[in-house]
C-alpha cells in the first residue's frame, strides 16, 4: 500500500500548493485558467475514449451506470457533501466552481487510465510500486494546477484516490482475471467519456450530472469480463 499512500499524499500536497497560489491570483486569471483546464479536460477525455474496442460495452456501461447512479442519486449526495465541506472551509462568495465539481473532476482525472489500474495491480500482486510512484509525481503537478481553478474539492479527491487504488491493491488476486487489457481499455473509454462531459461543464456548455454516471466505470470491466466467458 506504500504506493497508494504516496499517491494520496502527493494529491494533498499538490492541492495545498495550488490553493496557496490561488490566493494571490486575481479572479480574472483563475477564470481564464479554468477555461483552459476545461478545454484540456475535453482533449484528455476524447483521447481516452479511443482506448475502447467495443462500442456496445460503452453504451451498456453508460446506460446501466446512469440507471444505478440516478437511482442512488450520487450527484446529490456528492453535492450535499461538497456543500457541507464548503461551509466548513468558508468557501468564498461567488466561487464559480463547487467543491463537488472539483472533487469529481479531479477524482476521474487521477483514477481513470491504465497507469492507475496496472500500477495498483502490480503493487498488489508483486509489491512493485514503481508505476504508482511515477503517477504520484504526475499527480503532484496536476493537483497543484487543478486546485488553482477548481478549488479545495481537488484535495478531497485524495480520498477517492486512496479508496479506488487501495481497493485494487488489496483485491489484486481476485481482480486480476477481470481486469484484463481489454477490460482496462473499456474502463478508460467509459471514464474518458465522463471526462469529456466534465470538460463541457467546466467551459459552461452543459450542466451534466456526471457523478450519476460514475457506476459506468465499474460496469464496463464486468461487461468486458462476461463477454469473454460467454
Amino acid at each position: 500500500m506504500i504506493g497508494v499512500l504516496v499517491n494520496t499524499a502527493t494529491v494533498i500536497i499538490g492541492s495545498l500548493v495550488g490553493l496557496l497560489f490561488k490566493k494571490s491570483i486575481s479572479r480574472r486569471f483563475t477564470d481564464a485558467i479554468m477555461l483552459g483546464i476545461g478545454l484540456c479536460t475535453i482533449y484528455i477525455g476524447i483521447s481516452g475514449t479511443l482506448e475502447g474496442e467495443n462500442t456496445l460495452i460503452l453504451i451498456l456501461s453508460i446506460v446501466l451506470g446512469a440507471v444505478i447512479g440516478t437511482g442512488l442519486d450520487i450527484d446529490k449526495r456528492i453535492n450535499d457533501l461538497g456543500d457541507w465541506i464548503g461551509r466548513r472551509f468558508k468557501k468564498a462568495e461567488g466561487d464559480s466552481v463547487s467543491v463537488a465539481e472539483g472533487f469529481v473532476t479531479a477524482s476521474l482525472l487521477f483514477c481513470i487510465g491504465a497507469m492507475t489500474i496496472v500500477g495498483s495491480l502490480n503493487a498488489g500482486l508483486t509489491g512493485d510500486n514503481e508505476m504508482l510512484f511515477t503517477k504520484s509525481l504526475l499527480d503532484l503537478i496536476s493537483s497543484a494546477i487543478l486546485s488553482v481553478s477548481l478549488g479545495i474539492g481537488v484535495m478531497f479527491a485524495a480520498a477517492f484516490v486512496f479508496a479506488f487504488q487501495g481497493s485494487i491493491v488489496l483485491l489484486a488476486q481476485s481482480l486480476q482475471p477481470i481486469l484484463t487489457d481489454s477490460a482496462i481499455g473499456e474502463i478508460t473509454c467509459a471514464g474518458s467519456l465522463l471526462i469529456v462531459a466534465l470538460g463541457l461543464n467546466l467551459i459552461g456548455v452543459t450542466k451534466i450530472k456526471v457523478a450519476n454516471y460514475l457506476p459506468a466505470i465499474v460496469v464496463a470491466p464486468l461487461l468486458s469480463w462476461l463477454l469473454t466467458i460467454l
